[in-house]
C-alpha cells in the first residue's frame, strides 16, 4: 500500500458532515458540562485530581510505547532514585514525569497568553528535556522531513508522510489562526485542531503527546472547563488502532467527519468517566477529612489530608518536610495512626537511611479504575 501523504490545501476542511455530527454534539457537550460542574465544585482540584493528572500522563505516554504504570511513577518519585527500576523503565517514568511538567508549564503560560505556537514550543522543550528525544531539537520545529511507519522503514514505504519541512512554518501559522477562529461548535473545532496538529507532526519527537495535551488546554482557555483537567487518553489508548486509523483517514480520504465522530464519542465517554472518578475522589476526600480529624485530633489533620491526596505514594521524610514543618514525633504519630486504621499501607519499610514508603490505596485504585493495591 502506498504511503498516505499530508492533505495539502485541505485545511481547514471545506465541508463537514454536520448531519452526522449533530446527534453526537449535544451528548458530548452535555457530558462535558456535567463534568465541569463537578470540577467547579471541587475546592482544590489541582490537589484532589493530581492522581488523575499523573494517570493521563501515563496513558498518553503509553500510546507512544512506554510501559510505566502510575504506581511505578509515584513510587519512583517517592524513592528519589532509580534503584529497583531497569534503565528502560526509568526512562519511561521520566518521560511520564516530563509530560506532567510540560502540562503544568503550559498551564502557567496560559495565564498570560492564548494557546499559541509559543506555548506549544515551550511545552515541547520541557517534554523532551533530559529524556529520550532530548537530542531531537526540543522546542524547535523540524527542519527535515519525517515519516511514520515500522522501525527502519523508508519514506517510500512509510505509513504516513507529514507535511514537508519547508511548508511547516506557514502551516503552523494557519493552525494557530484556526484556534482563534469562531466556529459553530467548539468540540468539533477541537477535533480538527488535534487532527491537524498530528498530521503536521511539527517536531521530530513528542507530537502525539503534545497534541493530546492541547485537548484540555484548549477546553480550559476558551472556558469549556473551569480547570485544565480533562483526561482523554484512556479512550485513545483503549481504541488505539481506531484512533490512528481515523487520523490517517483525514489525509488519505479527506474524512474529517469520521474523525470528528470518533473524537466526539471520545469526549462524551471520557467526560462521563472523568466525572465519575472526580465525584468518587471528592466523596473520598470528604469522608477522609472527617476520619483523619477524628482520629488524629491534630492541627496538622488537613495538611495530612491534602498531602496524601496530592502524593498517594510518598516517603516519610517528604511528609514532614513539604510546606509544613511537622515535628518528627508528631509526624511519626500521625503516620502510625493512619497505618493502624488502614488509611495508609506500607510499600517498603525503612532501612538504614532509607525512609519508609507509604501508599494511599483507595485513591490510587480510583485513579487506576481498578484495584491495584
Amino acid at each position: 500500500m502506498p504511503s498516505t501523504k499530508y492533505h495539502y490545501g485541505k485545511f481547514p476542511p471545506i465541508e463537514i458532515g454536520w448531519n452526522r455530527l449533530i446527534p453526537l454534539i449535544g451528548p458530548a457537550n452535555a457530558a462535558l458540562a456535567r463534568y465541569d460542574g463537578t470540577l467547579a465544585a471541587i475546592p482544590n482540584a489541582s490537589i484532589l485530581l493530581s492522581p488523575l493528572t499523573t494517570q493521563e500522563a501515563v496513558l498518553s505516554s503509553k500510546i507512544e510505547g512506554t510501559q510505566a504504570t502510575m504506581g511505578e511513577v509515584l513510587e519512583y518519585e517517592a524513592e528519589k532514585n532509580s534503584k529497583g527500576f531497569s534503565y528502560e523503565r526509568e526512562a519511561d517514568i521520566n518521560e511520564v514525569l516530563n509530560y506532567r511538567k510540560a502540562m503544568w508549564h503550559a498551564i502557567e503560560m496560559l495565564k498570560d497568553l492564548p494557546l499559541c505556537q509559543r506555548v506549544i514550543k515551550e511545552a515541547h522543550q520541557v517534554l523532551l528535556s533530559g529524556v529520550r528525544g532530548h537530542g531531537k531539537a526540543p522546542g524547535e520545529y523540524r527542519k527535515t522531513s519525517n515519516w511514520i511507519g515500522p522501525p527502519g522503514c523508508t519514506i517510500e514505504n512509510a505509513k504516513f508522510v507529514p507535511i514537508y519541512a519547508d511548508k511547516l512554518a506557514d502551516a503552523m501559522s494557519m493552525w494557530e489562526r484556526y484556534i482563534h477562529d469562531d466556529y459553530p461548535d467548539r468540540l468539533v473545532q477541537l477535533a480538527i485542531i488535534h487532527a491537524e496538529f498530528e498530521a503536521l507532526h511539527p517536531f521530530l519527537d513528542g507530537n502525539g503527546r503534545l497534541g493530546r495535551m492541547c485537548v484540555p488546554l484548549f477546553m480550559y482557555k476558551i472556558g469549556l472547563i473551569h480547570s485544565p483537567m480533562f483526561y482523554i487518553s484512556a479512550f485513545f489508548e483503549k481504541n488505539r488502532n481506531e484512533y490512528y486509523d481515523k487520523l490517517l483517514a483525514v489525509s488519505r480520504s479527506d474524512d474529517w467527519t469520521g474523525w470528528c465522530e470518533f473524537f466526539l464519542k471520545a469526549v462524551e465517554n471520557q467526560a462521563n468517566k472523568n466525572q465519575t472518578k472526580a465525584t468518587e475522589i471528592l466523596n473520598l476526600y470528604e469522608s477522609k477529612k472527617k476520619q483523619i480529624i477524628d482520629l488524629t485530633r491534630s492541627q496538622y489533620a488537613i495538611y495530612t489530608l491534602d498531602f496524601i491526596f496530592s502524593r498517594p505514594i510518598f516517603n516519610s521524610k517528604d511528609f514532614s518536610g513539604m510546606g509544613v514543618e511537622i515535628p518528627a514525633t508528631t509526624s511519626k504519630r500521625l503516620l502510625n495512626i493512619l497505618l493502624e486504621n488502614e488509611v495508609l499501607k506500607i510499600v517498603r519499610e525503612s532501612s538504614g537511611r532509607k525512609p519508609s514508603i507509604y501508599a494511599f490505596p483507595e485513591l490510587i485504585n480510583i485513579a487506576e479504575g481498578k484495584a491495584v493495591f
